[in-house]
């Protein structure tokens, strides 16, 4: 089972970018996370995110459900291990949507999963596809851009980056990433085993 872990500042296109890959490789499954937040229009319970209630994520935190769990920009966000346990079973690669913090903790449970930041090509290129989205108030989409500054921060502890200028290469430098991930030996050994 392949692994990868996306991480990017909100608005810079991780979402589009994801669909995508879907669309590109059947074989990759976007890892469906829990969340607090409300939907937003067009979101589907289940296949955006698991929408829940703040008092049944704290029981699920408590349950120890959670591979990776945090907070952001005043909503909780969890990977439970049971969509781990349930892709695993099935021979189903997984994408993770996650912050920098469930990033992390994702990578130290799974070291053999591929890590990547995307990255907006500019500060105000990234307030502009924020504001463009009409989804947020002001003061959201300021505390967006505020914790996206820090975000950006803990790059360099990926191991891959992406900048997401235009967005066809941006898909074809995740896609080039898949692939480089399924070829690498660990995920080719049935290969070898036919052939030694």
């Amino acid at each position: 089972m392949a692994l990868i872990i996306l991480t990017a500042c909100s608005g810079t296109g991780k979402s589009t970018i994801v669909k995508a890959l879907m669309q590109r490789f059947p074989t990759l499954k976007l890892s469906v996370s829990h969340t607090t937040r409300k939907p937003r229009p067009n979101e589907v319970d289940g296949q955006a995110y698991h929408f829940i209630d703040h008092e049944r994520f704290q029981s699920m935190i408590k349950n120890d459900a959670f591979v990776e769990w945090a907070e952001y920009a005043g909503h909780f966000y969890g990977t439970s291990h049971q969509v781990i346990q349930q892709a695993e079973a099935l021979g189903i690669d997984l994408l993770f949507e996650v912050d920098v913090v469930g990033a992390d903790a994702l990578k130290q449970a799974y070291p053999q999963a591929l890590s990547c930041f995307l990255l907006p090509p500019s500060w105000e290129e990234l307030e502009r596809r924020l504001r463009d989205r009409q989804t947020e108030t002001e003061a959201v989409i300021l505390k967006r851009l505020a914790v996206g500054r820090e975000e950006v921060k803990h790059a360099s502890s990926f191991d891959y980056l992406v900048v997401n200028d235009q967005l066809e290469m941006a898909i074809d430098d995740m896609s080039s990433l898949y692939r480089a991930l399924k070829l690498r030996t660990d995920h080719q050994s049935q290969v070898l085993k036919v052939l030694t």
